[in-house]
């Protein structure tokens, strides 16, 4: 199959400028299911940081840049076309960069078109315009798909994975306790500030771990929302436990460092109610791919994926989280067991190859 991919090489290109995180996961399982992908050459850098259109400063950016990126965009597209028939055209795109008139111009020419797009559990709004110009969306929040009918798109639930040729355990000495990577937000600092109080050896990396408490750091907790309470001052990690984002290798290798790693499945915002918005990860594939013991915060959707307790390990408050670790943390045999049947799981059902066969058998288009 011809495939025309276009995408950024990263979801967080400005906290991550380096990484090459979608195309190890995107791009190349599609090669390596011996599809003939063609690569749209563009540099998305200025528009990553200019992504959302109820901001006046970016929306600006956006009139004025989106549709160059849509000229240039189809002329490539058609270009490709015309040496040998595109059949599919598979995108990571926000409404931001393209028109949805050129998505359309796309499908016209003949190929099937198909967005991907993984947070839409709190950033709907950022590929609403553009949804329903694409023949089928991929979606990986199951509670979303309503959402994507709602305004005439055709979402297929298609949750995250992780590519085994990158993601993999490494031959290292474990020389961390518990570790987290990614960003600092939220109730997370306080987590493994409580894990370190209790004598866990607790580290962190990635945007905003060394960087002094600001306004728009400040946190409540749901039962501080419930109530009506002002944002508090968080508590978090030392600095000396702290350090910046990792490079793609480093983050990898930080799993077979890590006797104990950690992800959380609350999102940055809370719904009107107060209740947080959960959502599987991408980081949920990768971890158990790269051979973690994984501790995670609790989401029911991920339970359809991994059997909590012998494939994964699950907290909700942090009181649980610190008796968790504890006890893992004092029984290797029973860690190295959950280890490795996390692993067993990922790599049977949870790559992108197994995705991608699953949505082209679905479309029909093999």
């Amino acid at each position: 199959m011809r495939i025309f991919f276009a995408a950024p090489a990263t979801a967080h290109q400005a906290a991550l400028p380096k990484s090459t995180l979608w195309h190890a996961n995107l791009c190349a399982p599609l090669v390596d299911l011996g599809h003939d992908v063609t690569i749209f050459d563009f540099d998305y850098k200025d528009f990553n940081w200019n992504l959302d259109p109820t901001d006046d400063q970016q929306r600006r950016f956006i009139e004025t840049h989106r549709p160059r990126f849509s000229e240039e965009l189809v002329a490539q597209f058609l270009a490709a076309h015309r040496k040998e028939p595109i059949d599919l055209f598979f995108s990571y795109f926000y409404s931001s960069y393209v028109e949805p008139e050129a998505i359309r111009t796309i499908g016209r020419a003949g190929a099937v078109t198909m967005n991907w797009y993984c947070n839409a559990s709190y950033q709907f709004h950022l590929v609403e315009e553009i949804a329903p110009a694409y023949d089928y969306c991929l979606v990986p929040e199951r509670f979303r798909l309503e959402n994507y009918r709602a305004v005439g798109a055709t979402p297929i639930y298609c949750q995250e994975a992780a590519n085994a040729a990158v993601y993999k355990p490494y031959d290292l000495p474990v020389e961390f306790d518990a570790t987290f990577v990614g960003q600092r937000y939220a109730d997370r600092g306080e987590y493994l500030r409580r894990l370190l109080d209790a004598g866990i050896d607790t580290r962190a990396w990635g945007p905003n771990w060394t960087e002094p408490d600001s306004p728009t750091s400040l946190v409540r907790t749901l039962k501080d929302v419930a109530r009506g309470r002002p944002r508090r001052a968080p508590r978090s990690l030392p600095p000396d436990r702290c350090g910046p984002a990792l490079s793609d290798d480093e983050y990898i290798r930080m799993y077979s460092r890590s006797a104990m790693s950690l992800g959380f499945t609350k999102v940055a915002v809370f719904n009107r109610d107060g209740s947080a918005i959960r959502q599987v990860r991408l980081r949920d594939f990768e971890a158990t791919m790269s051979g973690a013991f994984y501790l995670v915060e609790r989401c029911d959707e991920l339970f359809d994926f991994f059997e909590p307790d012998r494939e994964v390990v699950v907290f909700d408050e942090p009181e649980e989280l610190v008796e968790k670790a504890t006890y893992y943390l004092a029984n290797e045999t029973e860690r190295t067991r959950i280890r490795k049947a996390g692993l067993l799981r990922a790599r049977r059902d949870h790559t992108w190859h197994a995705r991608f066969r699953m949505v082209f058998a679905k479309i029909g288009l093999v």
